[in-house]
């Protein structure tokens, strides 16, 4: 796979919210199950207060990511297309978007945050360099979730 990264446009945003549905547990990260998410991730004036990138194969969006500054560090989030996650691409996304992260941007750590169910990405994540830091319960979708913060030091 090699992905190609451009500024994530309004349609592009509008069927990753819209349409984008994960199976079983991952529905969790369904933009329709957080409205306050949602409306983030829409609303092109909230969205660009960080900056959002689209990640496109052969022409097809395949996946997403954004970058929030936060001094000298990077906080990190994604998602991959529904239909292609859990098929072991996860590992070589990633990897592209960190090389793409490396080359735009200077940064002394990047930073992520996952619900900590979601062990098959933490499990990319490790494999990526990424280590865990903290163990926190947050509020998201209507509840309380635990979710772990995993950082990579340059």
């Amino acid at each position: 796979m090699k992905a190609v990264f451009r500024p994530l446009t309004q349609a592009h945003a509008l069927e990753i919210a819209d349409e984008w549905k994960y199976e079983g547990i991952y529905s969790f990260y369904d933009m329709t199950a957080d409205p306050e998410d949602y409306e983030g991730f829409v609303d092109a004036d909230l969205r660009n207060k960080n900056d959002h990138y689209e990640v496109l194969e052969n022409e097809s969006l395949i996946g997403f990511f954004c970058v929030i500054r936060e001094g000298a560090s990077i906080e990190i989030g994604l998602g991959m297309r529904p239909d292609l996650c859990g098929k072991g691409k996860g590992r070589q996304f990633l990897k592209q978007i960190l090389a793409f992260i490396e080359r735009n941007y200077e940064f002394d750590k990047l930073i992520m945050n996952v619900a900590s169910f979601n062990q098959r990405a933490i499990k990319v994540y490790h494999s990526c360099g990424f280590q865990d830091a903290e163990l926190t319960k947050r509020s998201s979708n209507g509840g309380i979730y635990e979710f772990l913060t995993l950082i990579k030091k340059t």
